[in-house]
């Protein structure tokens, strides 16, 4: 299960605004590379939408059936916003709906139980 906590405005290249869904998982508990401890986090999707302000706004708190799941990609930069330092990334959170399952090559397929 996931919920809705956000929304994103984005502006597209011939100007045009639309909106994304930001989505947050459960609860994980994780160890850290460098010391070795267990924290917590929650992983974090932005899902792109057709809902207009008012509806993306209505709509936080919502839980959705699913999961986010690690996807690997290509390689690519990413600047850490609290120090601007850049990393190279190649995966990404991405929102998978309830019995759909992410295959090679990122295809997204859905499970049928007969």
């Amino acid at each position: 299960m996931v919920k809705i906590v956000d929304y994103k405005t984005y502006e597209k290249e011939d100007g045009t605004e639309f909106h994304a869904l930001v989505v947050q998982g459960g609860l994980e508990a994780v160890k850290s590379k460098e010391t070795n401890r267990t924290y917590f986090t929650a992983r974090t999707a932005r899902v792109a939408c057709t809902f207009n302000e008012t509806m993306c706004e209505s709509l936080i708190g919502t839980d959705l059936p699913g999961s986010i799941q690690r996807v690997e990609v290509e390689p690519y930069e990413y600047a850490i916003p609290d120090t601007g330092e850049l990393i190279s990334l190649s995966h990404r959170n991405e929102y998978v709906g309830e019995g759909e399952t992410v295959v090679k090559d990122n295809v997204v397929k859905k499970e049928f139980v007969i």
